[in-house]
């Protein structure tokens, strides 16, 4: 009777699952008649819900430094309000400070901020737990109830989240409201094993190496393997499928015996970490739990990972959005700590004709809405530089509340045939960004603190140059000492000095002797052409 009773409850929840994606498909479909008015009418009445939901594993993302404000990363949507019949929904796990939102807001042209403020409506669950957003939300039916009576019009509304699982197709169903991004059932091509899939499917260059490892035994065999194809490399990196920001990264060294099980495992049992906290059994259990790959460690006189961000249109157009050089750091040189816009002119030609090739494959699964390439370049001294694509998030990322920021407040947008960013005059527009801005010296800043700080020191955006400095993940810096902040000029060397002003003026205030642990945005890592 049991059994029974287990295996109809077992059949009502598959047939509930297979309505909620029916459902999730048919809400899609009011897409495209949404994107189209919003390209064609700058004044289209509509509703944007935004769920800033880190939906990935919790315990990778709890290796990231204040991974609970990075829901505020998005915050830079609100300048959306400038159409002055958009209303925004901003949901968040606990409330955003009045002051933080106040700030953006008063980055609107053209709309007075009680104007916009009106449509706006910050909500939150009130929820400090270490579970992504969007799971909160679902659990509180009355805070559901309240965001569908807040939408004025299901048909003119789409939710926006900062990646998609099943848990954020629910979200959607719940609220009647179509998801603008990717479908969950395509999310594997979104793990390291999906994305050599997808390299080799566009016919892209990528690392050589072995995907779809679920066991240690798996791992070493791998690894002989790689060692006797590269018989000169003297690294490899052995890779989590959903690693998030490089900390489901471990180095590995060639033992002297390449070819000896036993010395690949003890090699092995020696794995360089990205994330400081990291443990063999650790790891291993999470391999175990999501699979990964093995592959080569790349090495050369010069090497940089620029990226591409695109982004595929209801419409099915496969557009460019940005390119960027990443600054990697951290203990094996593989976490994201920050970037700079636009991607160097030596290589962005190539990476956005290498990211148009698995941007065309990705469109081809159904893939919707923004996503990114990351790319190692390298060379030898005075050689052609060589491509490689590393890696494909399916989701927004470190590199999207710059790029938001910059499109929203000068109304530009990035000529695909240069990649330069352009304003409304023509002029080019440079960047560089840092979600990962720290020092112990910055801790007890409150959001208070740091805007008397931008006030009386002139760290601000001006409409009328259209560069200066922005900062976001606000709410991160009283408790850990970081802080988000992109600077933008009008050359790549006036945002570089806009930067190092800001953080220099930000030591003088703190008092402190600078940074505990300098970025490589600081002391210039990716030097200037």
């Amino acid at each position: 009777m049991r059994d029974s009773l287990k295996e109809e409850a077992a059949g009502v929840a598959v047939a509930e699952d297979q309505i909620e994606k029916e459902r999730f498909r048919k809400l899609k479909q009011q897409l495209p008649v949404i994107w189209e008015s919003l390209s064609t009418d700058p004044a289209f009445e509509h509703t944007s819900v935004i769920v800033p939901s880190l939906s990935v594993n919790q315990e990778e993302l709890s290796k990231v430094l204040g991974a609970a404000w990075y829901e505020e990363r998005l915050l830079f949507a609100l300048i959306r309000l400038r159409n002055p019949r958009a209303r925004l929904i901003y949901v968040t796990s606990q409330p955003v400070h009045p002051d933080v939102v106040d700030y953006y807001l008063q980055m609107l042209e053209g709309v007075t901020v009680r104007h916009a403020r009106e449509r706006l409506h910050m909500l939150a669950a009130h929820d400090g737990s270490a579970r992504p957003l969007t799971q909160k939300v679902l659990a509180r039916p009355r805070l559901i109830k309240r965001i569908r009576d807040l939408i004025a019009d299901p048909q003119r509304a789409y939710l926006t989240c900062y990646n998609a699982t099943p848990l954020e197709r629910r979200l959607a169903v719940e609220l009647d409201i179509p998801l603008n991004g990717l479908d969950p059932e395509l999310l594997h091509l979104g793990t390291k094993s999906g994305n050599r899939e997808i390299f080799q499917a566009a016919g892209v260059n990528y690392p050589l190496g072995t995907e779809n490892l679920c066991t240690e035994d798996e791992v070493v065999s791998a690894l002989i393997k790689l060692a006797r194809e590269r018989p000169r490399s003297r690294c490899a990196v052995v890779k989590i499928n959903e690693g998030f920001g490089g900390e489901g990264n471990g180095i590995l060294t060639f033992p002297d015996k390449r070819d000896d099980a036993q010395a690949m495992r003890q090699a092995l049992h020696t794995l360089d970490w990205t994330a400081p906290t990291e443990t063999f059994e650790h790891f291993f259990d999470k391999f175990a739990e999501m699979g990964g790959i093995v592959e080569e460690f790349i090495e050369a006189p010069e090497v940089r990972s620029p990226s591409v961000q695109m982004r595929i249109n209801p419409d099915a157009e496969v557009a460019l959005v940005s390119s960027h050089e990443q600054v990697l750091g951290g203990a094996t040189g593989q976490s994201y700590l920050g970037c700079r816009f636009p991607a160097n002119d030596d290589c962005r030609k190539q990476i956005l004709t290498e990211a148009l090739k698995v941007g065309t494959e990705l469109c081809k699964r159904g893939v919707l809405g923004r996503f990114a390439v990351d790319f190692l370049i390298f060379r030898d001294k005075d050689s052609a530089w060589q491509c490689s694509a590393i890696e494909i998030n399916l989701r927004m990322g470190g590199t999207t509340p710059p790029f938001h920021a910059l499109e929203f407040l000068t109304g530009g947008r990035v000529d695909p045939g240069t990649g330069l960013f352009l304003d409304p005059s023509g002029q080019a527009k440079y960047y560089c960004a840092t979600d990962n801005l720290k020092s112990p010296d910055y801790k007890g800043l409150l959001p208070e603190d740091l805007f008397e700080i931008i006030s009386r020191r002139g760290l601000r955006y001006r409409h009328a140059t259209g560069t200066g400095a922005l900062f976001y993940m606000i709410g991160a810096l009283s408790e850990h000492g970081k802080v988000g902040l992109t600077c933008i000029g009008n050359s790549a060397e006036e945002a570089q000095s806009l930067f190092d002003n800001t953080v220099r003026v930000l030591d003088e205030e703190t008092q402190g002797e600078g940074h505990g642990e300098a970025g490589p945005l600081l002391d210039r890592h990716l030097a200037m052409e």
